[in-house]
């Protein structure tokens, strides 16, 4: 069965972008913001892993790490978050409220990927 990774991102650009990555291994699906991406999961998809910028309206990286790995259904879906922010305060931050791994953008993407199938296969 082919595994889901939901991106989530305000930014059009990185959205495509990262659905260009992933498309030929990955069902992707793209949301702008944690709230969508939460609405989304809510509705019953728990993807294989999740990609999310930190900067984000409505609910940021902070937040959606926070709530995802809260609640009962979503603690153990492997989680990446990307940034701009170099500042190791905010990559430690992630890391301390349970995302599995931290990038900065701009990023090379096959690094992206090859972290990506570590996540996913690592999980089973």
């Amino acid at each position: 069965m082919i595994k889901q990774v939901l991106v989530i991102d305000d930014e059009p650009i990185m959205r495509k972008l990262l659905e260009q990555i992933l498309k030929d291994k990955y069902e992707v699906i793209c949301v702008e913001n944690g709230k969508e991406a939460l609405q989304w999961m809510y509705s019953g998809n728990i993807p294989d892993l999740v990609v999310a910028d930190l900067n984000m309206p409505e609910i940021n990286g902070f937040e959606y790490i926070t709530k995802v790995r809260e609640s009962g259904f979503f603690n153990d879906v492997p989680l990446i978050i990307l940034s701009g922010e170099e500042s190791s305060t905010e990559r430690i931050k992630c890391l301390k409220l349970g995302a599995n791994d931290y990038l900065i953008k701009p990023f090379n993407p096959e690094e992206l990927g090859l972290r990506i199938d570590n996540l996913i296969r690592l999980r089973g």
